[in-house]
Parts: structure tokens; C-alpha cells; sequence
């Protein structure tokens, strides 16, 4: 498998503590969201991935999957120990409601060409963009905080799930915008013992061969 993605993207974040979780190799390809321009919009990535976004698997017979989620849904599927969702059918659903807080509700208005609209389109500045990513992180968080257990190791007993695995790579964009965590003791706890595993810290943005 080769997996493309960015180090600082968060949603190759997740497929990357993944892939450690399972004990799944798969070659990494950087595609650099910045330069040349944006490299996602290279054709020969575009060809593999229309939607010109990271991540995107590509497996040994050449299928290419993308959207974080499914490629992890996809993961599940083929490698389905250790698992990431509960085979209760209400604790599998929790968890997923978590991981669409997080994926679904501030992701996509917290992502880089979100930023770049702003600026582009309305004339956002650096602290106009600042200001929109910690509203919708803040939005997100103070509901990700109800909604988790409490007194687990991680958010939804004692194993790590899908929504520990979207937790943390948000979390690391979270820092780098600003937001006041100490909002969140309970999401912070869960990140602290998260990044104490090899799985997700060996993920890091910054453990990343392309990291700069």
C-alpha cells in the first residue's frame, strides 16, 4: 500500500495512527499542500485523486481510496484487530458521533483552503482566520467534552477507538491555531494517554519524514 498525504494534515494524521494501530506498512508519499502551488493539484494526483485533498491509499493492484474515514473504514474491514468501534450497536454509534464532530462539524471549516477562501475571497487576515478556526474548534470541543466517558482511559473505554484516532490528529491543529484547551481537561486527558502509545505518537506531524 502507498499512503499519500502532508504531515501537517490532519485527516493523513488519522490514517497514519491507524495504519500503527493495525501493524499495517504502506509506503508514504508527501504531497506538499504549499508548494508548486499546491502539489494536490498536480495532475498525475488528480488523476488518483479528484477531489485534489490528502490522504489517499493506494493498494497493491492499484485501487485508490480517499476520505479519511472510508480509507479507515476500509482498514477496519481488512485488518479488523484490534478494533476501532465497539460491536455494541449504541457504543459503535457514540463513537462514531465523536469521530463525525470532529470529521464532519470542524474539519471542514478548519482545513487549509478553507483559510485560504477566507483570505482570497474576503479579505481575512491572519488573525481574521485565527479567529474563525478557534470559533468552530471551540464549538466542536466544548460538545466533544460532554459527550465521552468519563473516568475511561480513552474516550470511549479503555482501548483506543475511531474517535480517540480523530481526537488527537484535531488536537494537534488545535495548538497550532491557538485554542485555549485548558477549556477541555477531559479531551486533554484522553490526548496525553493516547500520545504515550507508540502507535499514535510515531504518527506525529512532526515524526514525519516531511516534516519542516
Amino acid at each position: 500500500m502507498t499512503l499519500y498525504g502532508y504531515w501537517r494534515s490532519t485527516a493523513a494524521y488519522r490514517v497514519r495512527i491507524t495504519l500503527n494501530l493495525k501493524g499495517l506498512n504502506a509506503e508514504h508519499v508527501s504531497v506538499h499542500l504549499v508548494k508548486d502551488g499546491g502539489q494536490q493539484h498536480a495532475a498525475d494526483y488528480v488523476a488518483k485523486n479528484p477531489t485534489h485533498l490528502v490522504p489517499s491509499l493506494e493498494l497493491e493492484d492499484g485501487t485508490v481510496l480517499t476520505q479519511s474515514l472510508a480509507i479507515i473504514d476500509y482498514l477496519e474491514a481488512v485488518q479488523p484487530e484490534p478494533a476501532l468501534l465497539p460491536a455494541d450497536p449504541v457504543k459503535r454509534a457514540k463513537v462514531m458521533a465523536a469521530a463525525h464532530v470532529i470529521a464532519m462539524d470542524i474539519h471542514p471549516v478548519n482545513n487549509l483552503r478553507v483559510a485560504k477562501h477566507l483570505g482570497d475571497t474576503f479579505g481575512a487576515d491572519a488573525e481574521a482566520k485565527r479567529q474563525w478556526m478557534v470559533h468552530w474548534m471551540d464549538t466542536g470541543f466544548a460538545a466533544l467534552e460532554q459527550m465521552v466517558d468519563k473516568g475511561t482511559k480513552f474516550a470511549f473505554g479503555d482501548t483506543p477507538t475511531l474517535a480517540d484516532i480523530c481526537l488527537v490528529a484535531q488536537y494537534y491543529n488545535a495548538r497550532r491555531w491557538g485554542v485555549d484547551l485548558t477549556a477541555y481537561p477531559r479531551l486533554t486527558e484522553i490526548e496525553e494517554t493516547c500520545l504515550a502509545l507508540p502507535a499514535f505518537a510515531d504518527a506525529r506531524p512532526e515524526a514525519q519524514a516531511d516534516a519542516e
